[in-house]
């Protein structure tokens, strides 16, 4: 697959049955699979509350929609485990609420990538998950690897390579956004990251780590600031990327909540405005805007998500394939340079 140029995706549809054709019943053998695949991989709904997560008190419409992503999080990942074939999988996600649908595509390609790893002799699932289904919400996806690469210390290496040589870099994004949200005072307060990471995958990781904060503060975006603020200097862009993305993709500020976000990044807004921006692009891609996202890029980016995202695209027009630099980082970068003082006063 090559992200590098490629069109929007469309929606997979799903393939009808006639009425009055039978339904084929699942073989006890499959069933006995999916059982124990639950059974020692399943995650309960309590994971993704704030009392157990000990996140910050958020306010009430703010907490309902993080939980719920969370929830939906979960929705993905139980339907992956029960259903690990890509396009079966795939038909059952999109039944998912649209402006969410991101969410259990990342939870999915979580419990396809522990399949892969955990058992090596049926790997391919996610890959195939990528190619098929997956490939309208190739970002998500990337990112949801990542939580399988966090939870399993071996065979991480052959899981990254058959990821999209430019985005497999989310996936260590990915990794950051879990060290923070399942274990914050770990990751967020004593700022230690996991020792198996080393170069730009470092980067990469405090990206992720920044969207974790938007949830662990509750969207709240003093704290959230705050919390930056005791990062090392070096640290904060990154940081700030990430909490830019979350903002925009994940939502759950109050409008009223959300004007100071500019001001609070202040000279790391172009970082910022490059996470919004990538979050439109994921919501683009798949065919499932939101007025939060919106709103997030004309306040961060000045422009509307729709012209934020073709930002991005136009930013990949002749990115180097390899160099001292990442392309995943020119990229980043190119796209910040042009959002650069385009944020909203």
């Amino acid at each position: 697959m090559s992200t590098l140029g490629s069109t929007r995706a469309t929606r997979t549809q799903g393939l009808s049955v006639p009425p009055e054709a039978p339904r084929a019943q699942p073989s006890p053998r499959l069933l006995s699979a999916a059982f124990w695949r639950l059974r020692v991989l399943g995650l309960s709904d309590g994971e993704a509350s704030f009392e157990r997560r000990r996140f910050r008190s958020a306010s009430q419409p703010a907490r309902a929609r993080l939980e719920r992503i969370g929830q939906t999080f979960l929705t993905g990942y139980r339907q992956a485990l029960l259903h690990p074939d890509a396009e079966r999988l795939g038909r059952s996600l999109e039944g998912v609420e649209p402006e969410d649908r991101g969410f259990a595509f990342e939870g999915a390609a979580m419990a396809l990538g522990l399949l892969d790893l955990l058992t090596p002799w049926g790997s391919g699932r996610l890959h195939r998950f990528l190619q098929g289904p997956g490939r309208a919400h190739v970002y998500l996806v990337h990112v949801g690897a990542g939580w399988a690469l966090a939870r399993v210390p071996f065979r991480r290496g052959a899981l990254l390579a058959r990821l999209d040589p430019l985005l497999r870099w989310l996936a260590f994004d990915g990794v950051g956004f879990h060290e923070g949200y399942f274990h914050h005072r770990r990751a967020l307060e004593r700022q230690t990251r996991p020792r198996w990471l080393s170069g730009y995958a470092l980067r990469a990781f405090d990206q992720g780590l920044g969207r974790s904060l938007w949830f662990v503060e509750g969207a709240h975006v003093p704290a959230v600031a705050a919390a930056l603020a005791r990062f090392a200097p070096e640290r904060r862009a990154d940081l700030w990327s990430g909490v830019g993305l979350a903002s925009a993709y994940a939502g759950g500020a109050e409008e009223c909540g959300l004007a100071p976000l500019r001001d609070a990044a202040g000279a790391h807004l172009a970082e910022a405005a490059q996470g919004a921006a990538f979050a439109a692009e994921a919501r683009r891609r798949a065919g499932i805007p939101a007025e939060h996202t919106d709103r997030v890029c004309r306040l961060l980016c000045g422009r509307s998500a729709e012209e934020a995202a073709a930002v991005t695209e136009e930013a990949l027009a002749g990115l180097p394939r390899e160099g001292a630099v990442p392309p995943y980082e020119t990229w980043r970068q190119r796209i910040q340079a042009r959002l650069a003082g385009r944020g909203r006063a």
